[in-house]
This record gives structure tokens, sequence and C-alpha cells, in this order.
């Protein structure tokens, strides 16, 4: 097996002639006889008895090829890619068949190719440091939070609902004067005010009071993930049964030694201090990095293949939706609650996904440029950080991770601190 030729034949797209020789395509040929000579019957012979030779005289020569080229293309494919010295970013690819039979089998492929990617004045790159100085603004605020947590729920009865207030209700949705799917639930929960529901919805609950039964007329956003509600107007029937209201404690020693484990307000707020202190010195490290990289991905002077950015929304749709699982959620029903459709959703991690994309190519360049080499004392230290961070079995995490994949992740390490360190910061 190996690479016949090679051509560029558009802007990142490549055309690999790959031949497989008679040998080892007999190889594959003989597996595939021995895979399914137990369903072939042939007059004569008991089922699954019947040579190689009748099968293909009876059905065919071609009768294998199917199953024998799916089994030596991934190899195949693979070698002509390391000999041909490309990174493939797209699995979406034109495949072609030059000749197949006794002499083995050649075949064409157009495949996506990583861009040629340019980029200088990545040393020097000039940001701004954020204060992290702790105001009393900041300490009331966290005050603020902490009374929030600790608030609780009391009926009101002797007004309307407003805006803030919690309320328990029935409804049931109807369109075109018909009720739908999932649009019915009974004595709900609703906080109004925080957007949990459609626009319009929340606001028309307020002003009407505890046993009033009424009608509210929504229209559902056009890129709902349900289509058959998209775009259209609905009436939900309203039954309010309670409504509550937040009640906040007040904040003094009493509290503070109800909700930690100091005596005096005092004290909790010095404690505030430290922890706000410490808690910016970390966001203003972030910041700079965000701005250091988003200026570096500024300066990358490339042609990117779509799928690129295409791959890289799609491993961040499965990062959110891991994290989702965790939560007992999923993206379906992410996007229901959000009246977002999955185009819509893509649309929304499109710019994170464009900024990581000439981040990670504008560090690969320059770890080119910068001739970094990390070490073989690097190499295993990030193997065996993994499988700390992991609790697994360090042979487990080396079988996983390729060496030249971890290697690649530490380039980019490396080149990234070349980048920050040589930043000026304002």
């Amino acid at each position: 097996m190996g690479l016949k030729s090679s051509k560029k034949i558009d802007t990142n797209r490549c055309e690999l002639e790959i031949e497989v020789s008679s040998d080892k395509f007999n190889e594959a040929i003989d597996k595939a006889y021995k895979k399914q000579v137990h369903k072939i019957s042939i007059p004569g012979f008991r089922k699954g008895k019947a040579p190689k030779a009748f099968i293909e005289k009876f059905y065919g020569k071609n009768v294998f090829y199917e199953d024998a080229i799916n089994d030596v293309y991934p190899y195949a494919l693979d070698e002509a890619i390391e000999q041909a010295g490309i990174e493939v970013i797209d699995d979406k690819m034109n495949f072609d068949i030059v000749e197949v039979g006794d002499n083995g089998l050649v075949f064409k492929v157009e495949l996506t190719t990583k861009p040629d990617v340019s980029i200088k004045d990545y040393k020097g790159i000039e940001v701004s440091a954020k204060s992290t100085e702790v105001t009393e603004e900041d300490i009331d605020h966290e005050l603020n939070l902490v009374r929030e947590r600790n608030a609780r729920l009391i009926s009101v009865d002797d007004r309307p609902a407003e805006m803030g207030d919690t309320v328990i209700i029935d409804f049931e949705g109807f369109c075109d004067g018909v009720a739908f799917d999932g649009g019915k639930a009974e004595k709900y929960s609703l906080n109004l005010g925080m957007g949990g529901f459609i626009p319009g919805f929340e606001e028309q609950i307020v002003g009407h009071e505890i046993g009033e039964e009424f009608d509210i007329n929504v229209r559902f956003p056009d890129e709902y993930q349900e289509e058959k509600l998209a775009g259209k107007d609905s009436v939900f029937k309203i039954k309010l049964h309670e409504i509550k209201k937040k009640e906040l404690p007040e904040i003094d020693d009493e509290f503070i030694k109800d909700i930690s484990e100091f005596n005096t307000l005092n004290e909790y707020k010095d404690d505030l201090k430290i922890k706000i202190a410490q808690r910016n010195e970390e966001n203003a490290k972030r910041d700079i990095e965000n701005q250091i990289f988003d200026k570096l991905a500024e300066l990358v002077e490339a042609d990117i293949p779509e799928a690129m950015y295409t791959n890289k929304i799609k491993e961040m749709m499965s990062d959110f939706n891991y994290k989702l699982q965790s939560q007992g959620l999923d993206i379906k029903t992410y996007m229901r609650y959000t009246g977002l459709n999955e185009d819509k959703f893509k649309e929304n991690f499109l710019p994170q996904a464009q900024k990581q994309v000439k981040t990670r190519l504008a560090l690969e360049k320059i770890a080119k440029l910068e001739n970094v080499q990390p070490s073989e004392e690097d190499l295993e230290k990030e193997y065996d950080d993994i499988a700390k961070q992991y609790h697994m079995d360090l042979d487990k995490v080396k079988s996983l991770i390729r060496r030249e994949e971890l290697m690649k992740d530490l380039s980019i390490k490396i080149a990234s601190d070349i980048v920050k360190d040589a930043a000026i910061i304002l």
C-alpha cells in the first residue's frame, strides 16, 4: 500500500491517488471470503463449504471486492496521508476507484486539508490590565447575593401579581383553537421576570389576583424549535392559584452567625474582601489572556476552510451537551426551553468557534517558527498529569492518547507561553 501521486486541486483541497498491491488486496479478498462463505450456497456444495474459486465463478470475479475494499481502504488512506505530509480536517471526501482486479486496487480521494498560515508581530501584543481593587460596592453586591440565597418565599393574598413574584398556575396552550402537546401543566411554579417562558407570557400574568382565570395571547418565536408552533399566535388559558414574594433577611451579626463561621458582620466583610481580591486577580489574569488570544486570532492570515469551523462547533456542542446531561437535561430540551432551533443554536457557537480555530492555527504556526521541541520529560509529565486528573492507569492513558497528538498539544502550550511572556501589559 502506498501513495501513488498527490496534487493540489483547489485551495485547501488535494487529490491523492493510492495503490494497494495485489498481495495485500488478495489477502483482503481471502478475508472477505472467510467472512461470507457460511452464508453462500453453491449447487453441488453444502452451504458454507464452497471454495472461493467456485463462488467467484458462479457470482462473478468481483463478488468479494466490496468487502475487500472496505477492509483495506482506511489503512491505505492513513498511510497515504502520512506519506503526503498533509493534515486532513474533514472526513467528507470524494472517492473513485481507478482500477481493481488481479493487479490490486488503485483509487483516488479528494479531501480538505489544513490551510497554509502566515502570522507576524505575535510578540509584543499590547493589552490592558483590569483593576483588581475591591470596592464597597463589590462587598455590598456579595452581601446582596447572600441575602438572595437565604431569602424565603411568603404567600401574598392582598395584592395582584408583580414582577419578581413566584406564582403557582395551571395553564393550557391552544394554537388555532387546538390544544398542543407539551402546552399544559397544573400547579406550575413560575418566577415572573426570569424569562423562562415565551416572550410576553410572564408580563401578562402581572396584575391578576389569586383565583382569577384568564387568557394570555402570545406569539411563538419564528426560530422556535417545534416547527408546528414557530411563528404561530397562541392562547394560553390560565388559572392563578398562589402568589408568593421573596422575604430577604436583615444582614446583621445574628444572620452572619447563622450562615458562616464568623461572629460579626465586620469579620465576614473582611473575609469577603480577601476572597473578592483573589477572584479579581484571577479574572484579571484570565482577561489578559483573552485579550492576547483575541488579538492573536486577528493576526492570522489564512484561507480557512468552513469545515474547520463546522468541526469545532460540533465539538463545542458535544461539550455543552455533556454539561447539560450532568444537570439532567439535553440539547433538545434546552432548545425547547429557549425557543431555539438547531441552526440558530449552532449560530450562537460560531464566533467562539472562529476564534478558537484561528488561535489554534496561530499557535501551531508559532510553534514551527520558534522551533518548539517538547522534551521527553515534558511528555511523560503530561501523561502523568492526565492520569492523575482522570484517576486512570498511566498505561491506559498512553494507549488512548497518541504520542504525536500529545506532543503537538505540548508544542501549543509552549507557543502560548512564548506569546504571553512577550505581551506588553499596559
